[in-house]
């Protein structure tokens, strides 16, 4: 489903990644660690197409950086969600209206709108919150209505950037639960942290690592 093929990509002067190569399959779940500033959120903005590779290229299905039109793109991120470490919820409208807008600006209209709010909703156990403030909910709610936000046009892919390094042991449970229940449905999942004791605690498929502008392959027992 997604191919990172001898990626290279530098910010400026600055090289993130040099030779980064990346299989990802259908209804796999990914971990994806590294300390800070090693490149997994420009990893994801590679993935969702918000920069291009200086070499190499990226594939998603059938949409290739190489090739990719930019009307063609807004189509691409209908089929990847994203999940980021703050929710980001528009503050001066309810939830309803915060998921209502992302479905208008991606083309949605009518009752179309209502049946995928009331189901994203649904789907994360807030439905008797959507008219409520964000200003009225807690951490652990907010990142749930993102995950919601994420889930509105069904995707193959969903990407997690560090989804609860802002949130308390117990919250964070409950939002690896919720994510793990999107996986069973068969969304694929890459999820970045740098919290090795998530890891052990909710293991995954394949654990990845960026490191010296590459992915390893790491084992849980080497997890130090």
């Amino acid at each position: 489903m997604l191919i990172i093929k001898d990626v290279s990509f530098a910010y400026g002067k600055e090289p993130i990644f040099s030779g980064l190569n990346l299989r990802v399959e259908q209804g796999e779940f990914v971990y994806l660690v590294g300390k800070s500033g090693t490149g997994k959120s420009t990893l994801f903005k590679l993935i969702y197409m918000d920069v291009f590779p200086n070499e190499g290229y990226v594939q998603f299905e059938d949409y290739s950086s190489e090739t990719i039109k930019l009307k063609d793109i807004p189509f691409l991120r209908r089929k990847i969600g994203m999940v980021f470490q703050q929710p980001e919820i528009l503050e001066d409208r309810d939830i309803h209206a915060n998921l209502e807008f992302v479905l208008r600006i991606t083309g949605h209209r009518g009752r179309e709108i209502k049946k995928k709010i009331l189901n994203s909703l649904a789907d994360v156990g807030l439905s008797h919150k959507q008219h409520s403030m964000p200003s009225e909910l807690s951490g652990g709610e907010l990142q749930r209505v993102a995950i919601a936000r994420a889930l509105l046009n069904e995707p193959k892919l969903l990407l997690a950037d560090e989804p609860t390094g802002n949130l308390d042991p117990e919250t964070t449970n409950e939002i690896m639960e919720l994510i793990k229940k999107v996986h069973r449905r068969g969304t694929a999942i890459i999820f970045a942290t740098h919290d090795y004791e998530l890891v052990k605690k909710h293991p995954a498929e394949r654990i990845l690592k960026i490191e010296k502008k590459r992915i390893f392959r790491v084992r849980l027992k080497e997890n130090k």
